[in-house]
């Protein structure tokens, strides 16, 4: 027998406590429909339902992400507030925002970093959050996610993601003061837009990519110093206002996955299947009573190159499996490519919404 349905926040939240819900919910966290398969899928809509991509998922996706206006001095085009360059770099159909200037690249020492234009919560408009997440939830109440506590990933794209690196060996002071510095703007933003909207939010998305395909980026000790112990502050603020944390890593990160409970992350996103080790059935059976898993289907293999049944068939599995007694919520496990067949895409969601396994 189905349940009633629910509303977004309502089957979030169960499942995030490990209950069952009237349907596995669904979510794009940290994902999305890059352009050309998105135009693709919108022309499949349009054609067999008379619907758009945002009608359509607006009515599935059970997360919805909400961040403090920014309100500082307009940034040179191409800039972000870290002071980071990007441009467009093509991959044939579209492109993507690749950086091109890291700005940190040149310092030797911690004391070059005083001078730096550190970004701060100065730059952003708290006061607006309430009247946002009521704007939000105005059409039904959805889980509310704030964002985006990535230290490590800020911090090498000031540096350079391989000067991070070797200055993680030869000079650690430099690199923990990055670190340092990126943490405080983290847990001073997350702290702000908690306090604005007390009650409000349900989820705030961290993250760090620390695994590539084959394995972890960095041993785990070298994570254990000049990483985790940022999340772990981060984590402990974001407790204090009774939120959950989200945290997203691509890539093979099993080895990782017990430091990162111990750090105190709530949620696993991502989710990474192809990549070497990572296995959803030792991951809910080692893990599933600590922890709650986001994404999972496959953007590599399944999504892009598998037809409409495999991708059923995937969804189906996950559900199975991560959703077995709550804990799961489903979605790709990154953004879904340019040439993914729009029948796959829409297997993917039209599955998720009608498979009651429960």
């Amino acid at each position: 027998m189905r349940r009633a349905p629910l509303s977004s926040r309502e089957r979030v939240r169960l499942a995030l406590e490990h209950q069952t819900t009237d349907r596995i919910p669904i979510a794009m966290v940290c994902a999305g429909i890059n352009p050309p398969a998105h135009a693709a899928f919108a022309e499949l809509l349009r054609r067999d339902r008379g619907l758009s991509v945002d009608q359509y998922l607006g009515g599935l996706l059970d997360i919805a992400g909400i961040a403090p206006p920014y309100v500082g001095p307009a940034l040179p085009s191409g800039q972000d507030i870290w002071g980071v360059g990007r441009k467009p770099v093509s991959y044939g159909p579209a492109s993507y925002s690749e950086i091109d200037v890291y700005p940190l690249a040149q310092v030797t020492a911690g004391r070059e970093l005083e001078a730096y234009p550190w970004p701060h919560t100065g730059l952003f408009d708290y006061d607006a959050l309430p009247a946002l997440a009521r704007s939000l939830q105005a059409n039904g109440e959805r889980c509310l996610m704030i964002a985006n506590g990535n230290i490590f990933e800020s911090s090498w794209y000031l540096r350079g993601f391989e000067q991070l690196f070797v200055d993680f060996l030869e000079n650690p002071d430099l690199a923990h003061a990055i670190l340092n510095r990126v943490a405080a703007f983290h847990l001073a933003h997350f702290e702000r837009i908690l306090r604005a909207a007390p009650g409000l939010i349900d989820l705030a998305f961290t993250a760090d990519d620390i695994g590539g395909q084959n394995g972890l980026l960095m041993s785990l000790p070298l994570w254990e110093e000049f990483i985790k112990p940022h999340h772990v502050r981060l984590n402990r603020l974001i407790h204090d206002f009774g939120v959950r944390v989200i945290y997203h890593s691509d890539g093979a990160v099993m080895e990782a996955v017990p430091g990162l409970v111990d750090m105190g992350i709530d949620v696993l996103q991502a989710l990474q299947f192809d990549a070497a080790g990572m296995d959803p059935v030792a991951l809910k059976r080692g893990f599933g009573e600590r922890l709650c898993f986001e994404g999972g289907v496959s953007v590599q293999h399944t999504l892009p190159f598998g037809t409409a049944e495999d991708v059923r068939a995937e969804v189906r599995r996950l559900i199975a499996v991560l959703g077995q007694d709550g804990g799961y919520i489903l979605g790709p496990s990154h953004a879904i490519q340019a040439g993914t067949p729009p029948e796959n895409i829409l297997a993917l969601f039209d599955t998720a919404r009608d498979h009651y396994p429960f």
